[in-house]
């Protein structure tokens, strides 16, 4: 609870919390200037406008802290001349034109300031500071604009914590400079759009704003400076721009639509307002109250959206006619599904037909499709990409405290004393939740241990990384965990009250000593015993693994054993504590949720339990299949069998995904009759009989469950374009083909049947989840929300945990001439295979393609260097790549990104074989034999690329040195002079 102090503000005694002069000041419903103080970032004290008296003395307000019986003074002669002066000094570096300024919008701060502490001119003239506009493809920076705030600077260096931007306080005129003073596209910048996002005026800004938003922004450069001219010989005076501009503004207002969405890319769940004109996406502009995110967005949620209104998408319905592909509407696609679906039905019965939903859909989607495998055609054969990645840590997790999510959310990890990422590149997989834990382990002193086989950007921060065998991560978190419990290390009291079957999972942990370990694993045991010191010291750790640990033959074990050591440890129940599953895709976590999987219903109720199952069989008024279903990959071998017909997939690339690609579009070409729902004609649709035009979320409204267990509403931004439809609509429209008789008007009444009947989100509803709202899972009836997930007890028998044996796998061994280990995983600019970002011409030029990421040792070795093209052959297929030759791999160790869907996709050498328990594939048990196709090249990855650049890591913008300069002085120092003349 806020400490709450007695002060006095401009004479008035008043009660206010614990904080700021600023804030306690705003509290009270006072209005300070305050042009480079921003909530999200902190003070920064660049600015001085919001130079105030306490107790008699000029302070900023931003970062003086309020005292009891403080006396505030935000009025008078002197505090005005001051914010007087301060204000004059930023107009003397940003020149008023906002009538023709695309930044006139309502929201510019130096504008509002003006106006409301009526200025009407300055003393200082506006001057160029002479240097260049700087640009790339995504924002620009104008520095005669600039006020040198410092707000994209903090945001850079500590938020972010890209650490490319600071300011030149030692050049003549001081100004933003990106690295060592770099061009932006030759830099270390990533794109993130935090600092046009904070820029408080027009000197960082998006570039699809320029020349966009405004009646009068439109104009060439060299028309530009006689309109700024002209404008301000008329607008004679400030208040008098300010009228005309506020005027222009609000006319702005009935074209510029802003509309609510949640990103569509990982699993995060970023959301953000989307700013459109007609169907043109000027910009993307994240709120402080986002949940998930705050102002927070990576390369892809701010700027990735392009795919959106690209030429390539589908827009009518497409029938297989041959080898070809001709267009057709509506009726004739659907009339064509129903009859196939009806003569499997009636030939082969319903379990010749199988549905794989999509971790992209929403909630509400992912509903119907279960909803019309189960209650319409009669087969549990309902699966979802989960299968691909995340399945084995929730196997992990339900066996052991029995929920599959995340312990918490993104602030609990922020707030964890000791973060562990085991097999998670987690700044390129989930970058906004990775600038959590940056910021958290720079400015905080959090403690980050990395476990995994590549050294990428968050091994490279981490005070101990260490580097595993490849697929040996259970042998050595088990030895952690014994050596735990020999060293009397374990939680005792937590175990004794929360967790059952300690004693036998002691026992089985007699394998697993350091000197076992050390030899599985290369790891040392000083490695060993640090990484167990480390949770031993810190009153709280979170850890956090992704496909690293998921993809291999014993995935769901190795996310047990990650369970047990937070267990052994007492790393439950508490903030900043617990298992967090990052998850992929943005509703990877809802496509489960709602039931996509061949053997649980929506809440992850078993379709074996006769109670649950006459519950749904009761409102569906049918009767539903007892038997679980075939999951994805066992679709995949029935059909090679003969024994499943039909699929109808949607919003997945499963033909290029899954593994063993050329196994996986093999069956797709024995279907007798296969549907793909998509927005582009993806590698997989390229496979199918009829393929139905999708809308993504920018056109449907709807719900996404992020990787918090977060759920959070999505507004449509767009009508869908041509005749596409969303995914809901279709399906409905398939069901009703097959005499459903489904009444949904509005994605809103798929959620409120969904939460009748799932105990998990019974309290999930739009209202509840209005704007910015989120809930949490489990959501009791009345609304109540869970973001800690397990606080009295766990979902188990007698509330418990509990402790599970597990044994290693071993990695898929292959033969010796197999002597290249083929790591891969994802990348920082294009999501996946890339079919949305390649549509983006911006990202497209950072990263125009795949490339093999090759050792120092091993180009050496083999005579590679950057553009070396080459061909990795396993016993399931081969690759063609171009190599990048980088320190982040070491020895015969490659990694592929999955980026592409064309010669070097990463499942053309993919096997069939899977996670024992839960048929996830093993995609990083890959080992290739590697020849050298062409030793000389173009590299891959071209020089403004960021990894090519050279951050300059600081603290914040350094005020200090702007405050040393000879030509700055504190503005309340020279009112003070002043006064002192004066007498």
């Amino acid at each position: 609870m806020s400490e709450h102090l007695e002060v006095t503000l401009n004479g008035e005694r008043q009660t206010v919390s614990k904080d700021s002069v600023l804030n306690a000041l705003t509290q009270g419903g006072i209005d300070v200037p305050s042009l480079c103080y921003h909530p999200s970032l902190g003070p920064i004290e660049t600015c001085d406008t919001c130079i105030v008296k306490v107790n008699g003395e000029f302070v900023r307000s931003c970062s003086t802290e309020i005292q009891p019986g403080d006396v505030v003074e935000s009025v008078g002669s002197e505090v005005h001349e001051a914010q007087l002066i301060a204000m004059d000094r930023v107009l003397g570096n940003h020149e008023l034109y906002c009538t023709v300024c695309d930044y006139n919008n309502g929201n510019c701060e130096i504008h509002n300031a003006v106006k409301e502490m009526k200025i009407t001119h300055q003393e200082t003239a506006h001057s160029s500071k002479e240097y260049s506009i700087q640009r790339n493809s995504f924002y620009r920076y104008d520095p005669d604009q600039c006020i040198l705030c410092g707000r994209c600077v903090e945001a850079c260096q500590d938020l972010q914590v890209t650490e490319t931007l600071s300011i030149d306080w030692e050049s003549e005129r001081p100004r933003v400079i990106w690295d060592k003073d770099s061009p932006i596209d030759e830099s270390s910048c990533v794109n993130c759009g935090h600092c046009s996002t904070v820029c408080p005026c027009n000197a960082m800004m998006e570039v699809g704003m320029e020349g966009e938003a405004g009646f009068l922004t439109g104009i060439n450069e060299d028309s530009m400076r006689p309109m700024i001219n002209i404008t301000k010989n008329v607008e004679t005076g400030y208040q008098s721009l300010m009228t005309v501009s506020d005027l222009e503004a609000q006319m702005r207002e009935s074209r510029i639509e802003k509309t609510k969405t949640v990103c569509t890319y990982c699993g995060v769940g970023c959301s953000f307002d989307v700013w459109t004109k007609d169907r043109q996406i000027l910009k993307i502009e994240p709120q402080a109250e986002a949940p998930a995110n705050g102002i927070s967005t990576c390369v892809k949620g701010k700027f990735g959206w392009d795919y959106v209104n690209s030429e390539e998408r589908l827009t009518k319905p497409l029938i297989r006619e041959g080898n070809e592909f001709r267009e057709a509407e509506w009726d004739e696609a659907l009339e064509l599904i129903s009859k196939n679906f009806k003569n499997a039905l009636k030939t082969k019965g319903p379990d010749s037909l199988a549905f794989i939903s999509s971790s992209k859909c929403t909630n509400e989607e992912s509903y119907l499709m279960q909803k019309l495998a189960r209650a319409v055609i009669g087969t549990n054969n309902i699966d979802n990409c989960s299968r691909y990645c995340q399945s084995p840590a929730t196997m992990g997790l339900w066996r052991t405290v029995g929920y599959g999510g995340d312990s918490g959310g993104i602030e609990d990890i922020a707030n964890a004393e000791l973060v562990i990422s085991i097999g998670s590149n987690t700044v390129e997989s989930h970058p906004v939740l990775a600038t959590r834990v940056k910021r958290a382990q720079k400015l905080n002193g959090q403690k980050v241990i990395v476990a995994d086989i590549r050294k990428h950007e968050l091994a490279e921060r981490a005070d101990l990384f260490v580097h595993p065998s490849p697929g040996s991560d259970l042998v050595w978190l088990s030895a952690v965990t014994k050596y735990m419990i020999d060293q009397g290390w374990h939680d005792e009291e937590f175990l004794a009250e929360h967790v059952n079957d300690v004693d036998e999972f002691i026992k089985s942990l007699d394998t697993y000593t350091l000197d076992y370990a050390e030899k599985v694993t290369n790891l040392t045991k000083e490695e060993l015993i640090a990484i167990a010191t480390s949770i031993h010291e810190a009153k709280t750790t979170s850890i956090l693994w992704a496909m690293g640990i998921t993809q291999h033959g014993g995935g769901s074990d190795t996310s047990t054993a990650i369970s047990n050591l937070l267990l052994v440890t007492g790393n439950y129940m508490k903030p900043g504590a617990g298992a967090y599953p990052l998850r992929g895709h943005n509703n990877v976590q809802g496509a489960s949720d709602f039931g996509s999987m061949p053997d649980r219903f929506p809440g992850y109720q078993f379709v074996t339990d006769d109670e649950v199952r006459a519950r749904f069989e009761k409102k569906w008024a049918v009767d539903l299949p007892k038997e679980p279903g075939l999951n994805n990959h066992e679709m995949v071998e029935a059909i090679h069998e003969g024994n499943l017909d039909v699929l109808y997939l949607k919003g997945e690339d499963m033909g290029i995904v899954d593994a063993n690609a050329n196994y996986v579009q093999a069956a797709f070409e024995k279907l007798d009759f296969f549907v793909v729902q998509d927005v582009f004609l993806s590698r997989t649709a390229q496979f199918a009989d009829v393929v139905l035009p999708a809308s993504p979320s920018l056109e449907k409204d709807g719900t996404f469950t992020n990787t918090e267990r977060r759920f959070q509403r999505l507004y449509k931004v767009l009508e869908p374009l041509g005749e596409s439809k969303p995914d809901w609509q279709i399906i409905k429209e398939i069901a009703n083909r097959l005499d459903a008789n489904w009444t949904y008007e509005h994605p809103s009444e798929i959620m409120d049947e969904a939460a009748l009947l799932t105990p998990l989100f019974a309290g999930v509803s739009y209202d509840r989840l209005e704007g910015y709202d989120s809930l949490q899972w489990p959501v009791a009836k009345d609304g109540t929300d869970t973001p800690l997930l397990f606080k009295d007890e766990f979902p188990l028998p007698e509330g418990k945990a509990r402790l599970w044996p597990v044994e290693w796998t071993k990695p898929l061994q292959f033969d010796e001439e197999y002597d290249i280990h083929v790591n891969n995983g994802r990348i920082l600019e294009h999501f996946h295979e890339g079919n949305m970002t390649y549509r983006s011409k911006a990202i497209t030029e950072k990263t125009p393609r795949e490339f093999l990421e090759v050792s120092p040792e091993l180009a050496k070795e083999r005579g590679i260097e950057d553009g070396t093209k080459v061909r990795l052959t396993s016993p399931y297929g081969s690759v063609k790549v171009s190599c990048i030759v980088t320190d982040r791999v070491k020895g015969k160790e490659v990694y592929l990104p999955m980026n592409t869907s064309s010669e070097g996709a990463i499942n053309y050498i993919t096997s069939s074989h899977s996670d024992k328990d839960t048929d996830t594939p093993a995609y990083k048990e890959i080992s290739a034999k590697m020849e050298i196709l062409e030793a000389k090249g173009e590299s891959p990855l071209p020089r403004i690329n960021y990894r090519y650049g050279n951050p300059q890591p600081q603290i914040g913008v350094r005020v200090e040195e702007k405050w040393a300069r000879a030509d700055y002085t504190f503005p309340g120092d020279l009112v003070k002079e002043r006064r002192a003349k004066n007498g």
